[in-house]
């Protein structure tokens, strides 16, 4: 479905038709999920469910364009996460780790590596490993697709400090990728059996070692 559909399904929602609403819900709640998943992990489900309560109640209310609304759908979603997070703060958990930010140069080649790569699963899970910061920023970037100044506004930030997260994060996300890779590579190598001709004879017959 492209924008211009959203869109109109955005206004005719607002007045009720549902399945315009499943229309936008189909639309963004895998961005949401995987945004959601940086921050709770494995509770993104019950995180995204909180937040369409509020969507659904506070839809008519909405004033801006269909951008406007995945940011909107964004902040509402990082805000339950983060309330969920301090239901659970008084045990342990496993919240993302929080490294130090570390400014690396990287070229527009890794970048677009990184984000041909994101649509894996495997990209998901190595985003939720990055500095929280750095997560958000990417998944708000590369994956809800919002723009650096509406990234910002979810996060309650700078554009420019989105931008410079969102950077270090698929700076650090392209690394890690190709040493997935890398480290498949060497896998695959290491289990390939070597093959020769038998040159004992003139049967041309192959053997295995």
């Amino acid at each position: 479905m492209d924008e211009d559909e959203l869109g109109r399904a955005l206004r005719a929602a607002q007045d009720g038709d549902e399945e315009s609403f499943r229309m936008l819900y189909r639309d963004v709640q895998p961005r949401l999920i995987r945004f959601a998943g940086a921050i709770v992990g494995a509770d993104a489900e019950d995180v995204t469910s909180e937040a369409w309560l509020q969507i659904a109640r506070d839809l008519p209310a909405f004033r801006g364009d269909l951008d406007g609304f995945r940011g909107w759908t964004a902040t509402i979603t990082r805000h339950r996460a983060l309330d969920h997070l301090r239901r659970k703060s008084r045990r342990p958990g496993s919240d993302l780790p929080v490294e130090e930010l570390v400014a690396m140069a990287a070229d527009a080649d890794t970048e677009l590596d990184a984000i041909d790569g994101i649509a894996t699963e495997r990209a998901l899970r190595l985003i939720a490993d990055l500095p929280r910061d750095q997560a958000e920023a990417v998944l708000l970037r590369v994956v809800v697709g919002l723009d650096a100044k509406s990234a910002g506004t979810v996060l309650g930030k700078r554009a420019g400090a989105v931008r410079t997260a969102a950077y270090r994060g698929l700076r650090r996300l392209a690394e890690r990728l190709a040493a997935a890779r890398a480290d498949a590579a060497d896998d695959a190598a290491d289990t390939r059996p070597l093959v020769r001709g038998d040159r004992s004879g003139g049967s041309g017959a192959e053997g295995v070692i």
